[in-house]
């Protein structure tokens, strides 16, 4: 299927200290039909960019923070045919916080 007839759907996940919410803010993503996932973390001292490495999504990592809208910039300067979508897995909710 063409990426015209299937447009590609990112899901961009800004990230600082996330360690805590990370797995299930992941787990909730619709991976059927997510067909790419990034994770931009802003220079977290946590084990966000340790979980980040063992879970299927391609890690932008901040060696210093640089703030919320620059998380978002390795997203927006991509060019493709779909949609974005931004998750955010810094912030607990009832959906991602542990039980």
């Amino acid at each position: 299927m063409s990426e015209l007839a299937h447009p590609k759907v990112v899901v961009v996940m800004p990230a600082r200290q996330a360690a805590a919410t990370l797995e299930h803010t992941f787990a909730a993503i619709p991976q059927d039909i997510v067909d790419e996932v990034i994770l931009v973390d802003d220079s977290s001292t946590d084990d966000t960019v340790r979980l980040a490495s063992t879970l299927p999504l391609h890690l932008v990592w901040h060696p210093h923070q640089t703030g919320y809208g620059a998380t978002r910039r390795p997203a927006i300067s991509r060019r493709f045919n779909g949609t974005r979508t931004w998750w955010s897995c810094s912030i607990p909710t009832a959906s991602t916080s542990p039980s």
